[in-house]
């Protein structure tokens, strides 16, 4: 493959996840306006964006095999029309008054980004591979890119009074034309063959995968970074609404500034990755990520909260993006790796939403948010297992 090709493949594949970051912010800055639409306690809720999580548990759980199967760029297409059609009735769900169909919409919503992930995330380590450089931090970066561009449409819809289903109808529009640009520039086969064809290939192999204690740590890291950053995503303009008694309006303010603290965090990776290592940036991450929601939790200021919550998105941008680059290269199949990382990390997404949404309809969301602080401060002494340079030089010896 020529440079400008895979140039033109790392900027389909920024674009990508860009496009899926305005799609989620899109859904999130409107929740508090879906919630009142629905009229639905904190608790069901959290039973609405259940449906998110079983269907990100469904996409990720296919997506392997399929990948391994037909590549990654049918995996990464059929994904992301399933996040544009999940758009589409989101807002049809918004507009009857149905949580059936919102629920509808998001599980349609998890299964799309679940199943797309893991195929652009294999497509992103290729690269990293033929070019020598970390390309996953500015992938996810162009996902927080996407995430405050779309925040500040939300915020903007939500203050005009826009209603959420022609709001959500303009996002899948330019969604469709994203996809349709960036699809040109992926080429096919990459993934494919990954893993072993033969039964017998693949009960020697899969073993070895779920057996490796580096690889689980490093699932464990995801685990606790990405129930971080899908807090934020489920339950952040809601927390600042119900809980520090902001606005609809100023609330998804404050999801905006998360997002823009991702990205500006994610976008500096790879300096900080280069100069200090993956284990000094993850501790780092974490530790950021357990200040920022510890002033959230316990602080009464609704402004201190505010300012935390950049504190929170700096912690949460590096965690998911360097444990799945570091999953990668921990050793031979990196597809079957990063797709098993990539479960561990979704079950965060799977008892997240519910989790918190019943604690909080109890307890306060304010309180509910010390079950992610503690998994967060977890991390910070499971950093030294996304140090997978030992295993890359001796894979490079041999």
């Amino acid at each position: 493959m020529t440079d400008p090709a895979v140039r033109r493949r790392r900027q389909a594949l920024y674009l990508l996840f860009f496009l899926n970051g305005i799609a989620m912010s899109s859904w999130v800055t409107r929740t508090p306006d879906v919630r009142d639409v629905l009229d639905v306690s904190t608790a069901r809720m959290g039973l609405v964006l259940f449906g998110l999580s079983v269907g990100a548990m469904a996409g990720i759980l296919c997506s392997g095999r399929f990948v391994s199967r037909h590549g990654t760029r049918p995996v990464t297409a059929v994904g992301t029309c399933l996040v544009v059609a999940a758009v589409v009735v989101i807002g049809a769900g918004s507009a009857l008054a149905s949580a059936s169909l919102v629920t509808a919409g998001l599980f349609l919503f998890g299964a799309g980004t679940g199943a797309g992930e893991v195929a652009v995330n294999v497509d992103a380590a290729d690269v990293e591979r033929l070019t020598g450089r970390a390309v996953l931090p500015t992938l996810h970066g162009c996902f927080s890119l996407g995430t405050v561009l779309g925040g500040l449409a939300g915020m903007a819809a939500t203050a005009a009074a826009v209603p959420v289903p022609w709001h959500l109808a303009v996002v899948a529009v330019i969604a469709t034309a994203l996809l349709l640009h960036a699809l040109r520039s992926v080429p096919a086969g990459t993934g494919r063959g990954a893993a072993p064809t033969e039964p017998e290939a693949g009960r020697r192999s899969r073993p070895q995968v779920w057996k490796d204690r580096r690889l689980l740590l490093i699932g464990a890291i995801v685990l606790a970074m990405a129930l971080a950053e899908g807090a934020a995503n489920d339950w952040l303009p809601l927390l600042m609404v119900d809980g520090h008694g902001l606005d609809a309006a100023a609330g998804s303010l404050v999801y905006v500034g998360f997002a823009a603290a991702m990205t500006a965090g994610r976008f500096c990776g790879t300096f900080f990755l280069d100069r200090f290592g993956r284990v000094a940036v993850v501790r780092a991450s974490a530790v950021s990520g357990a200040v920022g929601l510890v002033l959230v939790i316990f602080s009464d200021s609704a402004v201190v909260a505010a300012v935390a919550v950049l504190f929170w998105g700096l912690g949460a941008s590096l965690g998911f993006p360097v444990a799945l680059s570091a999953a990668g290269d921990s050793g031979p199949d990196p597809t079957a790796r990063v797709s098993l990382v990539a479960v561990i990390g979704y079950v965060a997404f799977l008892v997240g939403p519910p989790a918190l949404g019943f604690l909080g309809d109890h307890y306060g969301l304010r309180s509910a948010m010390v079950a992610v602080l503690v998994f967060v401060a977890g991390a910070v002494l499971l950093a030294p297992a996304a140090d997978t340079r030992t295993r890359e030089t001796a894979a490079a010896d041999a």
